[in-house]
């Protein structure tokens, strides 16, 4: 095996810790599940997971340590996913109760989600600094190629993902139907999901390498 036994299954269970901590992504996910139903949530879910191939492949080829050492990049990286939650949020601040009623689970474009999922993820610089200093250590150079097991590190990671982001996607969406039966909790949680999108937001824009 390239990657021992041990060490998978402990990456696996730190993964799933980490997946569980709240974070922008897995809060991404819940808002956009309770706001359109648990099929966005899921459809969001893989475009974030997407991202993390991005990332992953970023570590195994050296990539991220530009984020990491390049104060330009990681501003101008910040920025760009700072400025496209600013977007989200003005977007749910200025939608009525019909807006939202007239988005169904099934209206709401898959490709749209999808892509905001991967927009999320990848505009984080923090994720791949995260991923330099988190997944080498797992690798083992006696065991071959440290860039592959990167990439099956990066796998399993996405696995756990999976996991934790699907059951919350499912949860939020169920919750979502039945506030949606009503004009008023439909507003509520549109703002709620802007002040939250706009929360991220500051946080990313604040962050440091």
């Amino acid at each position: 095996m390239i990657i021992s036994a041990q060490a998978a299954i402990t990456f696996f269970g730190a993964s799933i810790l980490l997946a569980l901590a709240p974070g922008p992504d897995n809060i991404f996910v819940l808002t956009q599940s309770a706001l359109f139903g648990r099929r966005a949530g899921i459809t969001v879910m893989l475009g974030l997971c997407t991202g993390l191939i991005f990332h992953s492949s970023a570590v195994a080829l050296g990539v991220a340590v530009i984020f990491q050492t390049s104060a330009v990049a990681f501003s101008a990286l910040k920025f760009i996913g700072a400025s496209y939650l600013v977007y989200l949020a003005w977007q749910a601040f200025h939608a009525s109760a019909e807006k939202i009623q007239a988005k169904s689970e099934c209206e709401v474009k898959n490709w749209k989600l999808y892509r905001r999922g991967i927009i999320m993820n990848i505009t984080n610089p923090k994720v791949s600094i995260f991923f330099l200093a988190f997944l080498p250590q797992f690798a083992d150079p006696a065991r071959g190629p440290v860039s592959l097991q990167i990439l099956l590190l990066g796998g399993v990671f996405i696995v756990s993902t999976i996991l934790v982001f699907g059951g919350i996607a499912i949860l939020a969406g169920s919750i979502g139907q039945w506030l949606n039966r009503s004009d008023l909790a439909q507003s509520i949680l549109n703002k709620v999901a802007g002040t939250v999108f706009l929360g991220l937001a500051l946080k990313l824009v604040t962050t440091k390498r």
